[in-house]
């Protein structure tokens, strides 16, 4: 917030000369831009010449305590948005006050009415006047949210207005709702799921693929927040379900940085109501997170040995081999592909055995995965090969949106084993299709950013230049976007050499 600290030291004048400037940077961030909160802070250091920004900086980071500090002389933060909440009607008051349970930084008119227990048409017009009156901000999208510092007014009004059985209520309304929007969202990509049933009466359940992945995106905060609230009162089959129900839609935002929780809270809880099998399950998924990059192989073997454990002590077959991948996943990412060949071939026979046609395609990609690090390039198309006959095959038995979602991925592996036998206009043709297939299913991950870069070195080994350059700018783009700034400065490089 650079214009918070300009004014804050703008105020502070010759004093700020004589404090950190990361405290002071610290300290306007605390106060979230409010002009009197920083007005106030800044009469705090200047009539205390003995404190420094960052000892006050400490006291702000107490939750708990932070209102009080924001008051010096008559001046008090509190009293503001205390004369702006005495504005309210009784109603919208208490909707405010019960917003504060809200686990995640925004929110919408749907949650909103679930908090205040009122109808929509209700909260529309309560947060209309809670914007008016500056308790609340809103945003195009529909949206709306607290400023910290009004939140935790919010949370005292809640603590000091309603009684210990209405706080408890509001926040038992709101931690299952979340979670069933998060489970029903979830399942829009799980097979054997998609939408929700014809008796599903709430109109802001998703109704789409699209709206289900938007929802659960712009609403992590508040659906993780109600995992953590449900595990921390022993909510354990809506905790489990929740995660049981990202499986897939985890594929399709393989970069978010909260996988690890998700499945640490759905294994504890499969582990709290005695479930091995699904304590087996949230454990390979765990491996999985692990094995994105920046991966982590020793953590993977971790948790796939301890998966594997679990799923032969309840006899859990598809974990059991489940475990068997993740554990050739690791082994491959710590060289040793020829112990993890006989690993995924071991898995895949289990799939095969089991029926399971969808695992069984996608063993077989990563036994494919293991000859091509081997430089078994031959070997490797064949495998591909086989397991892209299977998704389009119409009788092969796997379910039609797997095998839409793998399609990509298993021609992205075929172009790229085709450059490496040096057949490279068969590549740029292939790996292009699959570009184009994930760009059509909005995949956007470190998957794609190997692409684009793979298919921009063939271009440039075919002497299209200017394509080469085009693409490897936009590997550079993804990569950035996933965070991974080693390899967009390398393609950055690379398109810039290619010009």
């Amino acid at each position: 917030m650079p214009e918070s600290l300009e004014l804050l030291t703008g105020i502070l004048g010759e004093r700020s000369a004589s404090d950190d400037k990361s405290a002071l940077a610290r300290l306007a961030e605390l106060c979230g831009g409010l002009p009197l909160a920083l007005r106030i802070i800044a009469n705090r250091l200047l009539s205390r010449p003995e404190w420094d920004a960052a000892e006050l900086a400490a006291r702000l980071a107490n939750e708990g305590r932070r209102l009080e500090q924001f008051t010096a002389g008559d001046l008090k933060i509190a009293h503001a948005f205390g004369m702006s909440y005495e504005q309210l009607a009784d109603s919208a008051r208490r909707l405010f006050r019960r917003l504060a349970v809200v686990p995640g930084r925004d929110f919408d008119a749907a949650l909103t009415a679930v908090a205040g227990g009122v109808p929509i048409e209700d909260a529309w017009d309560a947060l209309d006047d809670l914007v008016d009156l500056g308790l609340l901000q809103d945003s195009s999208a529909g949206r709306y949210r607290f400023h910290d510092l009004v939140r935790l007014f919010a949370r005292e009004r809640l603590q000091e207005e309603e009684p210990p059985g209405g706080r408890k209520a509001v926040t038992e309304r709101v931690t299952p709702w979340l979670l069933r929007m998060a489970t029903i969202s979830g399942r829009w990509f799980e097979p054997g799921y998609g939408p929700p049933g014809r008796s599903e009466p709430d109109h802001s359940v998703p109704s789409s693929e699209e709206k289900a992945d938007w929802w659960l995106r712009v609403n992590v905060d508040n659906w993780l927040g109600a995992m953590r609230a449900a595990a921390g009162s022993d909510r354990h089959s809506l905790v489990l379900d929740c995660a049981e129900s990202m499986h897939w839609f985890s594929e399709r935002w393989v970069h978010g940085p909260h996988w690890h929780e998700v499945f640490t809270l759905g294994a504890e809880s499969a582990a709290a109501l005695g479930d091995l099998e699904q304590q087996a399950t949230q454990l390979n998924y765990l491996a999985w997170v692990h094995s994105v990059p920046p991966a982590d192989p020793q953590a993977m073997l971790r948790y796939s040995a301890e998966a594997l454990k679990l799923a032969t002590q309840g006899g859990a077959e598809a974990q059991v081999a489940w475990s068997h991948e993740y554990t050739a996943g690791a082994l491959l990412l710590l060289g040793r592909s020829d112990e993890a060949i006989p690993l995924s071939f071991r898995a895949a026979e289990t799939f095969k055995t089991l029926g399971d046609i969808d695992s069984y395609v996608q063993t077989l990609a990563n036994v494919a995965n293991c000859l091509r690090d081997e430089g078994r390039y031959a070997e490797a198309l064949q495998q591909f090969r086989t397991a892209l006959a299977l998704m389009d095959g119409e009788g092969s038995g796997m379910t039609p949106s797997v095998a839409t979602h793998s399609r990509p991925f298993a021609l992205v592996r075929i172009g790229q084993c085709l450059g490496h036998l040096g057949r490279r206009s068969e590549a740029i043709t292939t790996l292009s299709e699959g570009i184009a297939l994930l760009g059509a299913l909005q995949v956007s991950d470190f998957r794609h950013a190997g692409a684009l870069e793979a298919l921009a070195a063939l271009l440039a080994e075919e002497g299209r230049t200017d394509e080469s350059r085009r693409t490897y700018a936009l590997a550079a783009q993804v990569f950035e976007a996933i965070g991974d700034s080693a390899a967009s400065s390398r393609c950055h490089a690379l398109a810039t050499a290619a010009s």
